[in-house]
Formats: C-alpha cells, structure tokens, sequence
C-alpha cells in the first residue's frame, strides 16, 4: 500500500517550524481506500506570506488538535505503508521529526513523485506540482492545502504507476538505491557516476551555477552522506532544494583536495560554502625592542600597519609554536608573554631562560637568540610533498616555492627532483592562500617521509 501525503507547514525546515495541515490518502493502486485529514495547531504563529499562499490563518488552527494529539494515527498510516510526496524528503523530514518528539521513529520506505516523474515523464517544462498536473491534464481542486494536493499528487502516482515501462517505481524501493535519498531535481545517473578517490565534488543549482564546494576522501561516501538522512535544520532543507546537478574532480590524495577545495571556495564562492569564505590569519606573533633593549616577541591580532612575523588562524596555533621556539632557543617566557603573572620565571626553573628577565643576561646574548628564532619563522623555504598518484607511474606533486605554495599536478615516477625549475612544466598554478600555506607547512611538519627539501637554482 502506499500512503500519499502532504502537509502545510509554517516553514520551510522542520527544526523551528509546525504543521497546520496533513493529509493522508492511503492508495492501494487502483483506488484509495482511507483518508486522513485535518488541521493542526502548530503551536506558533503562520507567517503572513503562508497565510496567504495557503489560506490557513492562525484563526482556523486555534482549536485544531495539536500535533500530539494526532500523532498515533499518523504513525499507523505511515509506518506500514510506503510514503510518498512530491518532494517526499521535505514532508518526511517533518513528520519524522514531529513524530520523534512523541516517541515513535518514522522508517518508512520512500518515493519522490518529482524524481520519478522526471524518470517517467521526461522533457516536461516543469516538475512542481502546479506545472506537473497541467502537463498531465490533472485537475488539482484546493490547491496549496493539503487535501486538494494529495489528491493531485494519487493522480500523479497513478499516471506514473500506468506508463512506468522500465520498473522505476520498483527500481527505486531496492535497498541499494538512491532515490528515495537523492534531492528531488539531481539526476541518479550524477551520483552513479560518482568515484570512491579522494577529490572535490560541486553542488550545481538549476542555471548550472555552483552552489557548493566540498572535499573528501572517498568523493562517493561523501556525497551519498550529504542526502542519507533527513535532517530537520534550515540549512539542510534549504540546502537540498537548491541542487539540480553534481560534478567532481578526482585528486589523487586528500592533502591536494583540501588545497583544491579551498581555491575553489575562493574562486566561485559558493552560495552555501561558509567556514573558508573569510577565513584569514587573524593572529601574528610581532617583535619589538623594550625600553631596556631586549627583543620581545608577542601575539597580537594582526595590524595593518605593522609586519607579523609569522600569522595564524587559531589563537592556539600561535601559543604552541612560541612555546616550542621559547624552549628551542632558550627564550623567557615572561620577554615572550606566555607568562604574565608577577612571579618567579618558571623558565629560569626548567633552565629555558638564562636570566634576561632579571637582567643576568646581557641583550647582546639574549637578542642574538630572538633573532635565530624570527629567522627560523621567517623562512621562505623551498619544498615538494611528493605521494601516490592517480596511477602506479606517477607520483603527485605539490610546490611550495620561498614558503609559499606554488601550484600541484602530477610527475612522472622515476623523475628526479632537485630544484624548482624542473618541476615546474609538470604543475598547476594555483593562487595561495593563508588555509593552503599553514594546511602545508602542517603537513611538513607532520610527515616529513613526503617532504623533499629544494634549492631555487
């Protein structure tokens, strides 16, 4: 049996908003053979613009039973039949999470009356209901309530069940799948060509526009994570409507689509990109000379007017390095304020401090080590990270040249690396910036098996 609903919301996302309408049209194929209707108390006031796109005002629900109150009913008609919508992930995300609240766990098997219309029903100017029901010649009676659109929508089914040649409405109830999970406008044939490689995959709306930049280490496992589930937030739903299509680009580690999905952000910057749209060194470690002579090294957030040392995104990025450089060269940590409370300098207890700070150290000795260790942070550095390929002979390659990073792509594997030059026709440019520069020199830090040192010659 299939059970088509509908439903009037206050919202376009289950985690804030009510229902004030549901609809049930229980079908066995041929004719529906229950009904189950009524208004709802949403419990929160319908904005103006759904009252009048839907008729139903905050008049009409004040006596309407809470959705509590229904709750049984609708689990019963839904949780043994297979759940049908047009648009189903967005009536399901509803009913699921206003079901959950009262205890019961909605599992039902789904069909999108979009995705199986644009399979059955190919070329049609349009898929949403309105559009959809002209082109089939389906009468829909009280439109945008949800009686007069699960009516619509039997109809649409019906007409579907009739021209379904193929099978895809069997099709579509196997386990493995997609479409009862994909976005109602996003082709199957999109996700079925998907690899399971590391690489970026893109999000595109329905003008071809990208929408979204993400990474992954298996594109596949990635992308299928995005519509696996049905999650109640407004960024989910709004998200999933907006996709009409999906590309990617396959790498050959997850370092290099890490890089690639940060330059891409900052290329196309994606409607709902966000966490890299403003990313930027927020914080510097800045030197200065004390009334006394002595150098003195200090996070600051950074200032225009003045040059960083070296900058950081993360506060703690920058405290763990200046305590690694106080403990290399022998620094005080009160010359360097990583202690600013008034006692003892613990560095003169664990020997990191020769006496600076109470002037037993002369600055000539004490300034000659701060400058080692600026030194040391200002380096411009020449390297490759060389690791696996897309295939056994080649090696992927990514350049940074003077401490900045110059551009990756893919080498041959018996290749000898000795200077930047020759590596050069063998990469793409890619415009730096401070995500990529402080993602590489992690990654040098961290696996220094991979990182080939590089003179400029």
């Amino acid at each position: 049996m299939y059970a088509i609903v509908d439903i009037e919301t206050t919202g376009s996302y289950a985690s804030a908003n009510g229902i004030t309408e549901i609809a049930i049209h229980v079908f066995d194929g041929e004719k529906i053979i229950e009904k189950f209707e009524t208004l709802i108390n949403p419990k929160q006031p319908i904005p103006r613009y759904i009252q009048s796109f839907t008729g139903i005002t905050d008049e009409m629900v004040a006596n309407a039973p809470e959705f509590e109150e229904v709750a049984e009913p609708i689990y019963r008609l839904l949780s043994k039949n297979i759940f049908i919508a047009h648009n189903v992930n967005f009536d399901f995300s509803f009913l699921k999470s206003h079901l959950l609240r009262t205890g019961m766990e909605l599992k039902s098997k789904k069909l999108c009356t979009v995705r199986l219309s644009r399979k059955i029903f190919p070329g049609f100017p349009s898929y949403s209901l309105g559009n959809l029901c002209r082109s089939l010649q389906i009468d829909i009676i009280n439109r945008h309530r949800a009686g007069g659109d699960a009516e619509a929508t039997v109809e649409v089914f019906r007409k579907l069940l009739e021209n379904d040649k193929e099978n895809f409405i069997e099709k579509s109830l196997l386990k493995n799948s997609k479409e009862q999970s994909l976005p109602p406008n996003v082709p199957k044939k999109n996700f079925d060509v998907l690899p399971s490689t590391p690489g970026v995959y893109y999000f595109h709306n329905s003008k071809g526009k990208i929408i979204y930049v993400g990474k992954a280490r298996n594109i596949r496992n990635r992308v299928n994570s995005h519509f696996s589930n049905n999650s109640e937030s407004r960024q989910k739903q709004n998200f999933v409507r907006h996709i009409h299509s999906i590309s990617y680009q396959s790498c050959a580690t997850e370092l290099m689509a890490q890089i690639l999905e940060s330059t891409e952000i900052k290329k196309y910057w994606p409607r709902f990109n966000y966490s890299q749209k403003h990313w930027e060194d927020v914080y510097g470690i800045y030197s200065y000379e004390d009334q006394n002579g002595y150098l003195r090294l200090v996070i600051e957030k950074n200032k225009k007017q003045l040059k960083p040392v070296h900058t950081f995104h993360y506060l703690a990025e920058g405290h763990a390095l200046l305590r690694k450089v106080i403990e290399e060269y022998k620094l005080c940590p009160k010359f360097c304020f990583m202690q600013r409370d008034n006692g003892p300098c613990t560095g003169i207890k664990n020997n990191s401090c020769k006496g600076a700070c109470m002037k037993k150290e002369s600055k000539t000795s004490y300034n000659k080590r701060v400058r080692k260790a600026i030194n040391e942070m200002e380096e411009r550095i020449s390297f490759a990270i060389l690791d696996k390929g897309m295939c056994e002979d080649e090696q992927s390659c990514i350049l940074v040249q003077e401490g900045k990073f110059y551009g990756m792509g893919y080498i041959p594997g018996d290749s000898s690396i000795t200077n930047t030059k020759n590596l050069k026709e063998w990469l793409t440019v890619y415009k730096e910036n401070n995500y990529i520069r402080n993602l590489l020199m992690g990654f040098k830090e961290k696996f220094p098996a991979k990182v080939f040192m590089l003179n400029d010659d």
